[in-house]
């Protein structure tokens, strides 16, 4: 096996690790600023790819302006659905809301199936982000590294937003004690609603970049889906550190499983969520009071 082989694979597990990381930030957002355990972050993810096709493809959009209104498409109807149907649950226990979400995953994935069957669409790279790159040392295909490169500028981009800026405070202050940031004069429940939306929108942009990664199907939302809560799990519940980090050590741990070891490559996945819960039932990152 030689060098070059090696780190062709290990850039190849950080394309798979950025999509998780995509995924895993639109549910970590969700879940630490809401609470609410969204089963259908999967079909919102198929949906982005959806997107991205009928743009790309039917509509000959270019595919850059797509990938910019593929997560708005998404957020919009993340937002309807939490207007709707999310926030009048917010009072009740959190089964509610992971039933209801369950439920819109698998009506969401019907009702593509109605419109476009059930049988994956194919989905081209384009043009302008085809061959391949010359890094030095290996010769890596563009798009994969555009990919890459958007998802560091994105997981950074979303950190900074919670971490650093004045609505990203009120955000966490909401979490801790919505009723304080309400008496305040700040409209929590709007702020509530459009986190929604951009945990979806974030969901929806993994779909489209991973769109001419494979075919888009039906069933992609649902294949990514319980990787996407192992990776929460792992980097702890709410931490957007733990899902980039947990995320790319994921992505790392099926492409190297699939090349080295093939039918165990899902196995280690598990059995590494095992290991890290044992040790550390929190995650990486995670609050003790989640767990502890």
């Amino acid at each position: 096996m030689s060098i070059q082989f090696l780190v062709v694979q290990l850039f190849n597990g950080l394309i798979l690790g950025s999509i998780y990381v995509l995924l895993s930030l639109g549910l970590t957002v969700i879940f630490g600023t809401l609470g609410v355990v969204n089963f259908a972050h999967g079909a919102l993810y198929m949906l982005g790819a959806y997107a991205a096709y009928t743009f790309v493809s039917l509509l000959q959009v270019p595919f850059f302006a797509a990938i910019v209104i593929c997560p708005i498409v998404v957020g919009l109807i993340g937002i309807f659905l939490e207007k709707t149907l999310v926030s009048r649950l917010y009072n009740l226990p959190h089964f509610y809301n992971l039933l209801l979400t369950f439920g819109l995953m698998f009506a969401i994935q019907d009702g593509i199936k109605v419109i476009f069957g059930p049988e994956g669409e194919p989905f081209n790279i384009p043009d302008v982000l085809s061959g391949v790159v010359d890094l030095g040392f290996i010769m890596y295909p563009k798009y994969r590294l555009f990919i890459i490169l958007l998802t560091a500028a994105l997981a950074f981009g979303v950190w900074f937003f919670i971490s650093k800026t004045r609505l990203g405070a009120v955000i966490r202050a909401g979490t801790d004690d919505a009723g304080m940031v309400s008496a305040l004069g700040t409209d929590i429940a709007k702020t509530f609603t459009l986190v929604f939306g951009f945990g979806a929108g974030l969901s929806g942009l993994a779909g489209a970049l991973s769109a001419p990664l494979q075919n888009v199907q039906p069933l992609m939302g649902m294949d990514m889906l319980v990787e996407t809560f192992v990776v929460v799990i792992i980097g702890g519940m709410g931490s957007i550190g733990g899902s980039i980090l947990a995320g790319l050590i994921i992505g790392e741990l099926i492409t190297l499983g699939i090349v080295f070891w093939p039918p165990m490559a899902k196995v280690l996945v598990y059995a590494f969520m095992a290991f890290i819960l044992i040790i550390r039932p929190r995650g990486f990152f995670g609050r003790a009071e989640f767990f502890e």
